[in-house]
């Protein structure tokens, strides 16, 4: 059976090549919106954290209707440390379309998702987006893709996929470069003409693979996959097999059965092959879960997801102000919350260590594990996290391998020289280098853990202008020692109130966090000291009351303006001996020991 009236599509890109507002468009012209509706601005970004950042972190699925064809479209991140979501996503479809930036070219994730979707034969068609951009390369972009098409071997259908040139903001598409389109009729009509339908036996025995999980307080879990063969109705019975082969249930019942029509979910009593379907009623279902008729339980193969290459210690918070914030604070909330995460993100791994009090979490990349976080505290957990780390590897001749990642910067001419020192520092490995324009692409090799803080010392040796991404390349031979951090950290002396006069003492050593009143412990972490070693400052002293005055002694001091640190930021400054006290209201770097003198026996011992 071939579904003639069906196609499903996954746009693919790297970060901010403009896959959502693409898909708004699409969404627009397809007719998914009333003329006088208001929309928001890349509707598929539906949660917050997703808005404020303006990027996309959760795979997201929406449909059009084209000439009585449904077009089944998944938005995916651009963000390497989600490409977990982008991997098991592409099982649902049978072709993609390719962003590239008119300007920026292929980027470093644009290599990941494509050799993604190459290696499961995925049609591909190569979009070159934001063409009215000022600084756009339209001659240059068609044969770089091309070259990267190349490099990951592509077959020669694949070399052939078909170009076009959009401009998502404005809603415009064409097949030539050198004419403007007038709305997106050309993308539609080059997807229903390329992608093939979907196929299968209609009548065999069903097989559906799960590749995304939902959750609802009222029905549980949801699974959404697609229908490989046969049929799926309401209430039918159903056998559940992970991909392994074993059956893990073996009377379950269909209780719901949705599909996406334009951002909608509307239930339907059946569906059939090649459908995109949302199902609930079965307990304990997870991702590469098959879903078989009860006589014919017959696995499919669910694609291998990427290993994590970062890691950090989540562990019950600790510190003196323990538990004033936080909603969950105890161990078994923090449990319960980070394995309910694994049955959503298939690229997160959690491990009980021996103290019942923490756990090892790792994922692929510190704005992964970041964006856990983020979303752990805004649901009231109060925890402290450790400094990220890299999982390292040993080849079979016991040598250690660490993670090695491709990153690509685009800077100013004149910045070129100090990248190129705190890469050399950070044992980055150059591979290309080229102009464009009046600035540089500069392309290296470096260890994951020399671009831990590297971030924010970036933004300043660039005065803000540099563009970085990187992406995993794979695992080398261990390159040495990379000193973290180059400064010390200002630690609260004693617990109290942090006053203006001690603060306008302290800021002579070094740059503040913390503004007046901030309540403070011993061994909090109040500032950064220019130099590498840890500097004692007490925060909390007050000037002594005296009946002798003296000319300019009752001058109004004046702070200099303390740095406001985000959570990126916090896990960025982390020392090895610090830990990242993370609370509904406050992001507090804090020492291991607090106490001061043990520290020093401690520091001295060693």
């Amino acid at each position: 059976m071939i579904r003639n009236d069906l196609r499903n599509i996954a746009i693919i890109a790297h970060v901010d090549h403009g896959k959502t507002t693409l898909v708004d468009e699409m969404l627009k012209q397809g007719g998914v919106f009333r003329e006088n509706q208001a929309v928001a601005e890349r509707v598929m970004d539906s949660n917050d954290i997703e808005r404020e950042r303006g990027i996309t972190i959760l795979a997201k699925n929406t449909s059009v209707m084209y000439n009585d064809i449904k077009i089944n479209i998944i938005d995916t991140p651009g963000h390497a440390d989600f490409g977990g979501e982008v991997e098991r996503v592409l099982e649902m479809v049978d072709g993609v379309l390719l962003l590239v930036d008119a300007a920026e070219g292929p980027m470093p994730q644009t290599r990941f998702v494509l050799s993604k979707a190459l290696e499961m034969g995925h049609k591909i068609i190569i979009v070159v987006n934001k063409i009215d951009r000022p600084d756009a390369r339209l001659d240059e972009i068609g044969d770089e893709v091309l070259e990267l098409l190349l490099d990951l071997d592509a077959s020669e259908e694949q070399l052939e996929s078909p170009l076009l040139f959009c401009s998502g903001r404005s809603g415009t598409a064409s097949l030539s470069q050198y004419e403007a389109g007038t709305d997106l009729k050309p993308l539609f009509d080059t997807i229903i003409n390329y992608i093939e339908p979907p196929h299968g036996e209609e009548n065999d025995p069903l097989q559906m693979l799960i590749s995304s999980i939902d959750y609802n307080e009222y029905v549980g879990r949801i699974g959404i996959g697609r229908i490989v063969r046969g049929g799926i109705k309401v209430n039918q019975q159903v056998t559940v097999c992970d991909y392994t082969g074993s059956k893990k249930n073996y009377n379950s019942k269909i209780v719901s059965l949705l599909q996406i029509q334009g951002l909608n979910r509307v239930p339907v009593q059946e569906a059939h092959v090649g459908d995109i379907v949302w199902i609930s009623g079965i307990e304990n279902i997870t991702i590469g879960d098959t879903i078989c008729a009860v006589d014919a339980p017959e696995p499919l193969p669910f694609v291998k997801i990427s290993e994590p290459t970062v890691e950090m210690t989540f562990s019950v918070n600790d510190s003196p102000f323990a538990g004033r914030e936080g909603k969950f604070v105890t161990s078994r909330q923090l449990r319960e919350r980070l394995f309910k995460e694994l049955l959503k993100d298939v690229s997160l791994r959690v491990t009980e260590t021996e103290s019942t009090d923490s756990f090892r979490v790792a994922g692929r990349g510190e704005m992964h594990l970041s964006i856990l976080i983020e979303n752990m505290r805004r649901e009231g957990y109060e925890l402290a996290v450790s400094t990220p780390r890299v999982l390292y590897k040993e080849d079979e001749n016991g040598r250690k391998l660490e993670p090695i990642e491709r990153l690509v910067i685009d800077v100013p001419e004149d910045c070129v020289g100090s990248v190129m020192e705190k890469m050399g520092t950070r044992k980055g490995e150059l591979v290309t280098m080229h102009p464009q324009g009046s600035r540089m692409r500069i392309e290296f090799l470096v260890p994951a853990r020399g671009l831990f803080g590297y971030k924010s010392e970036f933004l300043t040796d660039t005065k803000g202008e540099g563009i970085m991404s990187h992406v995993f390349d794979g695992y080398q031979p261990y390159k040495g020692d990379i000193d973290r951090r180059s400064t010390g950290s200002l630690v609260s002396f004693e617990t109290g109130e942090a006053v203006t006069y001690g603060l306008f003492n302290a800021q002579e050593r070094g740059q503040l966090f913390i503004p007046a009143g901030t309540p403070v412990y011993e061994g909090m972490v109040v500032g950064a000291s220019p130099k590498t070693d840890d500097l004692v400052v007490n925060v909390c002293k007050r000037k002594h009351l005296t009946n002798t005055r003296a000319s300019g002694s009752d001058d109004a001091l004046r702070l200099v303006p303390h740095r406001i640190l985000s959570l990126e930021d916090c896990l960025e400054f982390l020392a090895d001996d610090e830990l990242l006290e993370v609370t509904p209201e406050s992001l507090r770097i804090r020492k291991r020991i607090l106490s001061n003198s043990q520290r020093a026996k401690t520091r001295a011992k060693s």
